[in-house]
């Protein structure tokens, strides 16, 4: 790493942002869940949707704005498919919601094979990632999605922001197999709006052909951005799609007012997530190559993916894996100088003690 990095003791800053959403109203449970996300993605390595972007997003489209309700409550609503549940989230904080959602999804695939639960009504979970890690932690493939909370991408060919950064991720439970579990996280764009503001603490450029500015012009300067733009061009542009088009099924409405007054009454700004949990059993065909079981398939494909010549690539979750490991040596969460500022900010207004790193 080329910046300072402060060791900050993981139960202190989860008692921090804990208290942080407590003074926004929401209660105890859910707080504390919000905080424990954070510390994931911090101790992941994720910089970009670490309690900085989560408070960030609550201050300007959730408790102060009506986009997220303090204290909600989720109602699972009636449906005649034993594996699915479809929930109303009532803006409930989004941490909280997809963790509920994960542990579910789990009960539902250890029956079932296979658990299914869609969120209408939510507000933003900040990082994927880190709950299909720990879903694959725990033995299950793991899939989410979600529309973000505002339209901050370009589609395709276009000048008018109408799609979301959208992540995808999935988890597999390779820890057996390779010490860590797979990890596929990524958003549709070029880069998240949280790296642009992660960029822009720092003081750094974004990368090239990542975003526009109000003209509809490409640019690498944090402060002139007006929009992203998908990945891979048409690529990106359809897997966000995927995206806005699940969320049309199970209830999301229109982009362009997502995360922002309703143009009627009855129009909804609201986020959808989509979470899904296969249990392994559930997949095999138990009809593995030379008498392999499905854990040694799965270390054989692996080896044979990582062949002579590929010994150095990198597989997706290996960087977090790395990330955690430095975490776990640091003995607490690693932050930027310009992050523990920030952090320490929230401290001040809280009348609290600032966050000191560990010597």
């Amino acid at each position: 790493m080329s910046d300072t990095m402060h060791t900050v003791d993981k139960d202190a800053h989860n008692d921090l942002v804990t208290a942080a959403y407590q003074a926004r109203g929401y209660k105890a449970d859910e707080s504390r869940e919000a905080a424990e996300m954070a510390a994931a993605a911090t101790w992941h390595g994720n910089r970009t949707h670490n309690a900085l972007k989560a408070l960030h997003l609550d201050e300007l489209f959730g408790s102060a704005t009506g986009g997220c309700q303090p204290g909600a409550e989720i109602e699972v609503l009636s449906s005649r498919f034993s594996a699915a549940e479809v929930w109303n989230a009532n803006k409930k904080l989004g941490q909280s919601v997809a963790k509920r959602a994960f542990d579910r999804a789990i009960e539902l695939a250890d029956t079932h094979g296979i658990g299914m639960i869609s969120v209408d009504n939510a507000f933003h979970y900040l990082w994927g990632g880190g709950y299909v890690i720990e879903a694959a932690k725990r033995g299950y493939l793991a899939y989410t999605n979600c529309t973000s909370t505002l339209a901050e991408v370009v589609p395709f060919m276009g000048k008018t922001p109408t799609l979301g950064t959208n992540p995808h991720s999935w988890g597999f439970p390779t820890t057996d197999t390779l010490g860590f579990p797979i990890a596929i996280d990524w958003a549709t764009s070029t880069v998240a709006m949280g790296r642009v503001q992660q960029l822009l603490r720092e003081g750094k450029e974004l990368p090239p052909n990542a975003a526009v500015d109000s003209e509809g012009q490409l640019t690498t300067d944090p402060t002139k951005v007006a929009a992203l733009v998908p990945f891979g061009q048409h690529k990106g542009y359809g897997l966000s799609l995927i995206n806005e088009l699940m969320a049309a099924y199970i209830g999301g409405s229109l982009p362009l007012h997502r995360g922002l007054a309703s143009p009627t009454a009855d129009e909804k700004s609201t986020t959808s997530f989509f979470f899904q949990i296969i249990h392994p059993e559930a997949l095999s065909g138990h009809d593995f190559a030379c008498g392999r079981n499905q854990g040694e398939n799965i270390k054989a494909v692996m080896e044979n993916i990582l062949t002579t010549g590929n010994e150095k690539c990198i597989l997706p979750g290996q960087l977090e894996a790395e990330a955690a490991k430095r975490s776990e040596a640091a003995g607490g969460l690693l932050f930027s100088t310009a992050e523990l500022e920030e952090l320490n900010k929230i401290a001040t207004e809280l009348k609290r003690s600032a966050l000191t790193p560990l010597t």
